[in-house]
């Protein structure tokens, strides 16, 4: 009996990741650079662009995480390849998951990172064009050492998320300094008065 606790798929990406970012390619000349995570709490990623006509033609990253960061994050350099910018800024974690055939309920925030240095890669892209904040949507960012915002929150709320332990397990906000646990929590009672 195997200890994997992962689906055949994400064996697959983390055993032979795609698109990563290797040393001898440090020439790389990405149209947009997007970094995000932290690596005082174990995950910190890289997203680099090549772009042509608003659609990815190609990609390279580099993640210091685990096997679920490592697995989503070549999943993902998989999905935009040849994708318009503007769809590839709509994709969420959950749309990663289930190209992955699921994820262990505690390993999901591990797919946060991936969608977040795309995003920010875009942002860097169309800054560099003179279109920043074009399809950036209106967030306030919550955790700083991990931008997590309010519509992150948000969304782990609607996934069930009510203590300040099942928002870490979801996001991993206030891993690195924690000086955001207060805000995020009147965040988090505000949405129980909204959403009930």
């Amino acid at each position: 009996m195997s200890d994997w606790l992962y689906s055949d798929t994400v064996k697959e990406h983390f055993t032979n990741p795609r698109n990563v970012l290797l040393e001898d390619e440090a020439a790389f000349s990405a149209d947009g650079r997007g970094k995000t995570g932290n690596i005082k709490c174990g995950d910190e990623m890289l997203m680099l662009l090549k772009i042509k006509d608003d659609k990815i033609v190609d990609v390279r990253w580099k993640t210091y995480g685990c096997a679920s960061a490592i697995a989503s994050t070549s999943m993902l350099s998989d999905l935009i390849k040849g994708m318009s910018i503007k769809d590839a800024y709509g994709i969420k974690p959950d749309d990663i998951v289930r190209q992955l055939g699921g994820l262990p309920s505690f390993k999901i925030h591990c797919s946060v990172l991936g969608d977040k240095a795309l995003r920010s890669a875009i942002d860097d892209y169309l800054a560099k064009q003179g279109r920043a904040g074009e399809l950036k949507e209106a967030a306030t960012e919550i955790c700083h050492c991990l931008e997590i915002t309010d519509k992150d929150i948000e969304k782990a709320f609607l996934q069930g998320a009510r203590s300040w332990e099942q928002l870490q397990a979801a996001t991993k906000i206030g891993s690195s300094c924690g000086d955001c646990k207060e805000a995020a929590m009147d965040l988090l009672h505000g949405l129980e008065h909204i959403h009930g």
